[in-house]
């Protein structure tokens, strides 16, 4: 005990303070190690429930308006490209101001909206009387290499319908892809009462390579509206349809003649739909064909989305035909012009007749097909149409009409089997026609090809649409 107290007295002195700072320090250290220890292991917690909320729409770019009647310096590969990659850029306050003004990629979903509202597509807002050459990419191609193709955008000053024009989904049909840049090219967005779409080059694989075809021989216009989980056309059509096509109210899809065949210029679309019969009037001066439309084709899948939709059929594959494209400029303007969109073209010659059944006439032999009917001349049943002869033992064998009507299609001289569609015939019919039960029910597996006209047994391809 003397000890104890003796050590008790030297603890007193000055050095007392440096211990109780020492066992200070060590009580601390403890308390840290103690917060840093892991927490025992506990009972696995519920999920928490599911936010009823929906997720933020993800931010859209403004597109940059544009002279679409100027050429473009920069490749356009790499300008979508670059356009792809810009992250989207957001400020706040002053800065955020500064920056609308100064570049494309803005998030502007969140600013106040005017009279009319900016039409959205393919992830960005197109401002009320501007122009805007967007880009749809599919996410896959049958290649793998993404492939960006153009989509010029005319968005008016004014509310009205949302007009779609689409070419080359056959890649060998030229004549469309002028009609588009001409239309496009040509309208003024303060003057314009709506929206007019254009997509010159659909099918840009095809196109590339000069083959009605995608790369795996499909053809595309048989896989609308697609199926996102298909095959490679499929999936094509799949992304077009749904990323373009489905912003519209009305569509116009641009084609030729198929396979050596040229056409009248012609406007085809199911005449039993009232809106449908709408559009195609509107073209004025062009041949009317009642035609249902090819299953899986572009059209037909867009009508029974609920958007009114025609084909314009003008001229052959292959070549680019100034006659039959002034004319389906003059129809676009016509039909822009009486839905009340455009004053471009206020008066454009006589109503031009409708058909309500069309068919295809056929040879009967093989040789060297030589033609005597001329696109848009009326025919009466027994008039010679034409002749196949033979190059070996020079028999020839006349091609007569079966039927009262006008030629609205028929085959370029070429060397032809027996069987093969050279002239297509349309028929001056009533209106009961259009509910003709065959014409209303697409083809079934195993039906003989030789009473359907829409198809040709040579290349198992419809020849609607074409």
């Amino acid at each position: 005990m003397p000890e104890l107290r003796r050590l008790e007295v030297r603890l007193s002195a000055p050095a007392a303070a440096l211990a109780g700072l020492v066992l200070a320090l060590a009580a601390a250290g403890l308390a840290r190690a103690a917060d840093e220890a892991p927490a025992p292991p506990s009972a696995p917690a519920t999920a928490p429930a599911e936010s009823s909320q929906p997720p933020a729409p993800a931010p859209r770019r403004r597109a940059r308006n544009v002279d679409l009647d100027a050429p473009v310096t920069e490749r356009l590969g790499k300008a979508y490209q670059k356009q792809f990659e810009r992250d989207v850029e957001t400020r706040a306050g002053q800065a955020q101001d500064e920056a609308m003004r100064t570049i494309d990629d803005v998030d502007v979903a969140h600013l106040p909206q005017g009279p009319v509202a900016p039409f959205v597509m393919l992830d960005a807002e197109v401002d009320p009387g501007t122009s805007a050459r967007l880009a749809w990419q599919p996410e896959e191609s049958f290649e793998g290499i993404a492939v960006a193709t153009p989509v010029l955008v005319v968005h008016g000053a004014a509310e009205g319908p949302v007009l779609c024009l689409t070419a080359a989904v056959h890649g060998d049909e030229l004549n469309g892809i002028e009609m588009v840049r001409r239309v496009l090219y040509d309208i003024d967005p303060q003057q314009l009462h709506g929206t007019v779409v254009g997509v010159p080059i659909v099918n840009l694989i095809g196109f590339k390579r000069a083959s009605r075809y995608l790369a795996d021989r499909r053809d595309l216009n048989r896989h609308f509206p697609g199926n996102p989980n298909g095959s490679s056309a499929s999936r094509i059509a799949h992304s077009f349809f749904t990323e373009v096509i489905s912003h519209c109210t009305m569509l116009v899809d641009l084609h030729t003649g198929s396979f050596y065949r040229t056409n009248l210029p012609q406007v085809r679309g199911d005449l039993r739909r009232p809106e449908v019969v709408r559009v195609a009037e509107a073209f004025t001066s062009t041949a009317i064909i009642h035609s249902p439309g090819a299953s899986g084709s572009l059209r037909r899948a867009a009508v029974e989305r609920g958007i009114p939709s025609v084909t314009l059929e003008a001229g052959e594959p292959m070549r680019l035909q100034v006659e039959e494209v002034e004319h389906g400029v003059r129809g676009i303007f016509a039909l822009i012009d009486q839905f009340g969109m455009y004053r471009k073209l206020r008066v454009w010659g006589n109503p031009a007749p409708v058909h309500y059944r069309s068919r295809w006439v056929r040879s009967d032999t093989g040789g060297i097909l030589f033609c005597k009917a001329e696109l848009g001349q009326q025919v009466a049943k027994g008039d010679l149409l034409g002749s196949v002869t033979d190059p070996i033992t020079n028999m020839r064998a006349d091609i007569v009409s079966p039927y009262d009507g006008r030629v609205i299609g028929k085959a370029v001289d070429q060397v032809v089997l027996p069987g093969f569609a050279a002239f297509h015939i349309g028929i001056e019919t009533s209106t009961d026609d259009l509910y003709e039960p065959r014409a209303l029910v697409p083809a079934k597996d195993g039906e003989d090809d030789e009473e359907r006209p829409d198809v040709d047994p040579d290349s198992r391809d419809s020849l609607e649409d074409s």
